[in-house]
């Protein structure tokens, strides 16, 4: 299992969250540009907490000199894995000549990848799409995979829908075109030796257990996010764990003492952390109302414990 790179979303402070829920579950930080890298605050892009882990960083990029020294920085700082972004189809991305484009230059991104494998000694990964526009041949795909693997890249991560470069936005290139799990199976059994996972429309358990069936691994995003107590079941449904003791009120106690922390250390306010946890009552009485609590912009004055106990006040809000 793992939770997948969302820009704006999966900072350090979303991954913490996520962490305190499942102990076994990957997770990736939004992507990271080489430029940003090379060039901006590293500590700003890397700086992640210790008990993240397992923890990937996914670089934005196309020049292999360039992932080489953004991958070294990414060993350097820690991470678990290098992860190369070959699916965003963001305008501005493509405008980069990195992200889903790439995937019309595979022996570009075989380069890439032997540049990061050269340069570090942990995993590098690959996520990318199923198709570029409206061309939904498989060959396309397989020969990507095919010529990135060549380079040594054993791990692939398939969202199971075409990215379509032009006419639609990053929102909707994550809902129109067509999900394709036939594919990324399909792709399992022709390259049985590599792993496969896959990404893309998961929102119960029962499709995931569905999928691992078929594929090495799920990687699951919005939902994820909008309602990460899902998230405090997978180390039982997927890894054998014990069942979890945790409660909803726990794991808010400890985010909270997350946020006195990080306000001590780096000057965070707790409201820039808080957002990421506004799904955790998700479908239960009282959820509304607490998550208003949260954020509510009137109370960024008050300390975050005393906005818990206001947000504990709300009508219904109890495990």
């Amino acid at each position: 299992m793992s939770v997948a790179p969302m820009m704006d979303w999966t900072d350090r402070h979303c991954r913490y969250l996520h962490r305190l829920l499942t102990r076994h579950t990957l997770l990736y930080t939004e992507m990271v540009t080489t430029g940003a890298l090379l060039h901006g605050d590293v500590p700003r892009h890397l700086r992640f907490n210790a008990e993240e882990h397992p923890l990937a960083l996914q670089l934005g990029g196309s020049e292999p000199a360039d992932l080489a020294r953004a991958a070294r920085l990414g060993a350097h700082w820690g991470y678990d894995e290098i992860n190369l972004n070959c699916g965003c189809p963001s305008e501005r991305v493509q405008r980069g000549a990195f992200g889903a484009c790439l995937m019309n230059e595979a022996p570009l991104v075989a380069d890439g990848v032997k540049a990061m494998r050269d340069a570090v000694d942990i995993a590098v990964t690959v996520k990318h799409r199923i198709g570029i526009d409206k061309d939904e041949s498989y060959d396309f795909v397989r020969d990507f995979i095919g010529t990135v693997a060549g380079a040594g890249c054993e791990v692939f991560i398939v969202h199971a829908r075409n990215a379509w470069l032009k006419g639609l936005s990053p929102k909707e290139n994550r809902e129109v075109p067509p999900l394709r799990y036939e594919v990324v199976a399909r792709l399992k059994r022709d390259f049985p030796g590599l792993t496969i996972a896959i990404n893309g429309g998961f929102k119960d358990s029962a499709a995931v257990a569905g999928q691992l069936a078929v594929v090495d691994g799920v990687m699951v995003g919005r939902e994820a996010y909008h309602n990460p107590w899902w998230l405090a079941g997978w180390d039982e449904e997927f890894y054998g764990a014990a069942p979890s003791a945790l409660t909803r009120e726990a794991v808010e106690e400890l985010m909270v003492e997350y946020m006195e922390r990080e306000a001590r250390e780096h000057g965070t306010h707790w409201y820039s952390i808080a957002r990421h946890m506004l799904g955790l009552r998700h479908g239960l009485p009282g959820a509304r109302r607490w998550r208003q609590a949260w954020s509510d912009h009137r109370l960024k004055g008050l300390p975050a414990r005393e906005v818990m106990a206001l947000a504990r006040t709300a009508p219904s809000v109890q495990d």
